[in-house]
């Protein structure tokens, strides 16, 4: 995307001409974030959680870099060093605050980004890839968040580990070798807490090449819009700054207030009690939950609960892999060739059904395994699958989408209902710029 008011970036002084020539950087910077990209401009609020979710992976690395220089990542020392960084270190118990409530504020703004991109179609062509590298991250948040989990070495943190290892040996032949191997033993200890700790130290800098990918992935077709009407002239774009750096700017600030709250006010709010008592492998906890970003999962985990043909227990593992393997599915599950739901009636419908059918799951992961909320996780476990397997696909085929307005421009500076381009016309499933043909 470039158009006239994209100004070339121009070096000023003799060292910025000399560092030019011999490492472009400020130019990089410039043609992907300054003044030199184009960015629609209609995007409102909801993609403001892009950017967020990158500040929190900021201070999500800062922080564990500096934990990590005094943590000690043993059986016997693990606890102790994580009081000791509350009570010894200098602003120790911030930084752990800030890191532990950082990992559930990451999340939430990766939800709502998720979400975002489900409403508006952003896993359409020609953002498929753009789609599965945010997949990818979010696996790759989801492995991490885990191994830190287990890292304090409370009681929830030692049963999280040993439930949710204990999920692989539900798969017959490889299942148990694959657990062992993970723990480096039958059970978590020294060698387990070993593992997560270097694990969890790494992933945050492989995640942050994974978002380098995505970013430059999103730069290529350039980003989505709430319309979903492509680019077409220089009058649809803003420069992404100064318009959008002072979106972004004041977004953030009000964010991390928030955030800020949290930590100051509320820093335990988010985690279990039960983490604050040493792990102890002779005491179970009355009620072993993973963190709340995993509630969903977790349902669907336990609403399989009779054997058929395959252990209840393989189909729980199944299934909530299959819950998220799902997602990568979806350029090709939803074939209508409008992206946004603002278009699409009957899918905006379906799109909020789901969004109270995850509700309902995490819910139902966080409360006790009792009859209710075991038979409450089975029904919308059985929704979720099927909006994405039967209804997405059906709702597709039989309905007939909103006019689109005729460009970008026209629906911000003439409101919604400017001239929009009839049925019809030459917009193809692989543009996506217009609504389907009407039929006759």
């Amino acid at each position: 995307m470039s158009f006239g008011w994209a100004k070339p970036y121009e070096p000023k002084g003799n060292f910025s001409r000399w560092l030019d020539q011999r490492l472009p950087l400020p130019r990089l910077v410039y043609g992907s974030l300054g003044g030199g990209y184009p960015v629609p401009r209609n995007l409102n609020y909801a993609w403001n959680f892009g950017v967020l979710s990158g500040l929190m992976l900021t201070i999500q690395i800062i922080t564990g870099i500096v934990l990590a220089m005094h943590y000690f990542a043993t059986a016997d020392g693990a606890f102790n060093s994580v009081e000791s960084i509350m009570r010894d270190v200098n602003s120790g118990w911030l930084l752990r605050y800030a890191h532990a409530n950082g990992a559930s504020f990451f999340f939430v703004a990766v939800y709502v980004h998720i979400f975002r991109g489900l409403y508006f179609g952003s896993y359409k062509a020609p953002r498929e890839l753009i789609w599965m590298l945010g997949l990818v991250i979010y696996l790759l948040m989801m492995a991490t968040a885990f191994m830190g989990y287990v890292l304090p070495w409370g009681q929830m943190s030692y049963w999280g580990a040993q439930v949710i290892t204990g999920f692989f040996s539900a798969f017959p032949i490889v299942g148990e070798p694959l657990r062992i191997f993970l723990l480096g033993g039958y059970a978590p200890d020294q060698s387990a807490l070993n593992r997560f700790f270097s694990l969890h130290y790494l992933l945050p800098f492989v995640i942050a090449g994974v978002v380098i990918l995505h970013i430059w992935s999103l730069h290529i077709p350039g980003s989505n819009n709430p319309t979903g009407v492509d680019v077409k002239t220089e009058q649809d774009t803003l420069p992404f700054h100064p318009f959008y750096t002072a979106k972004d700017g004041w977004f953030l600030s009000a964010f991390l207030m928030l955030y800020c709250a949290f930590i100051f006010f509320m820093p335990n709010s988010l985690g279990h009690p039960d983490n604050y008592i040493p792990a102890n492998p002779l005491s179970t906890p009355a009620h072993i939950v993973p963190e709340w970003y995993f509630w969903p999962f977790y349902a669907i985990l336990k609403s399989f609960t009779v054997d058929l043909i395959l252990p209840a227990k393989l189909w729980g593992v199944l299934a909530m892999f299959g819950s998220i393997l799902l997602l990568f599915l979806l350029p090709w599950l939803d074939t209508s060739p409008v992206r946004s739901g603002n278009y699409r009636p009957l899918f905006k419908r379906f799109f909020w059904l789901l969004v109270v059918d995850v509700i309902l799951l995490a819910w139902v992961g966080g409360g006790s395994p009792d009859p209710l909320h075991v038979m409450i996780g089975q029904l919308a476990t059985a929704y979720y699958f099927a909006h994405f397997l039967i209804i997405l696909p059906l709702v597709a085929k039989i309905e007939r989408p909103l006019p689109l307005p005729s460009s970008i421009s026209a629906s911000v500076l003439h409101g919604q209902a400017a001239e929009s381009a009839p049925y019809g016309l030459a917009t193809t499933p692989s543009t996506m710029t217009g609504a389907p043909a009407a039929a006759e």
